[in-house]
């Protein structure tokens, strides 16, 4: 609760106040941030099992087997999976307290963050010129959504790392940004996984199944 204390109180003079600092414990950042990853969760759960209701209605359209090109795919996969190793890497350094070497690896998985995103925004240029839009079947519209909505997690992941850059460089690894970090950390991993299972569930599945 804010602390307003009276600072002094003089004769024909206003009293004056104060505002004590509060500081928030670093487990009930890291508790409410886990609450949000489980919504998030939750959010992406509903995706998966809609895709895996309507995954097989083509309505006369396009097949997965048709449309996914799975070694560009591969690829993509492997611009996200470096990124988590590379985050990894810039928090090993946070720990020793190198901040131009956190800034260095930070830096690498925005850009493997980057090319992520630009591939998958490629596969969703060519996929609409070849006719093959949301609106196209239940398969597709299910698709573009699940797919799309990891993008756009990436693509705010993105965002906050080039923030958070910005932070360190001026502030430096202070108690502060150091959660932080650590918060991004856990969002980028989760991102990780989740796109494990869009891979795995989505394409290999699509294509082989």
């Amino acid at each position: 609760m804010t602390d307003f204390t009276d600072h002094s109180v003089r004769e024909g003079q206003a009293p004056t106040f104060y505002l004590k600092e509060e500081h928030h414990p670093e487990g009930s950042t890291m508790l409410g941030f886990w609450l949000y990853l489980m919504s998030d969760c939750l959010i992406f759960a509903v995706l998966f099992a809609t895709h895996g209701v309507l995954g097989r209605n083509y309505a006369a359209g396009p097949s997965p087997a048709d449309l996914f090109d799975l070694p560009l795919v591969a690829v993509n996969t492997s611009m996200l999976l470096f990124s988590s190793i590379t985050y990894g890497l810039a928090m090993l350094e946070m720990e020793k307290a190198n901040r131009n070497s956190t800034l260095a690896w930070m830096a690498v998985t925005a850009l493997f963050g980057i090319a992520f995103v630009g591939l998958e925004l490629y596969e969703f240029a060519h996929m609409i010129h070849e006719g093959a839009g949301p609106q196209r079947s239940a398969f597709l519209s299910s698709f573009f959504t699940l797919v799309g909505t990891h993008g756009l997690h990436v693509t705010s992941g993105i965002v906050w790392m080039f923030v958070l850059m910005a932070q360190v460089a001026k502030h430096g690894l202070i108690v502060e940004n150091k959660r932080r970090l650590m918060c991004l950390s856990m969002f980028w991993h989760f991102l990780d996984v989740v796109w494990i299972g869009v891979f795995s569930f989505v394409y290999l599945m699509g294509v082989l199944g």
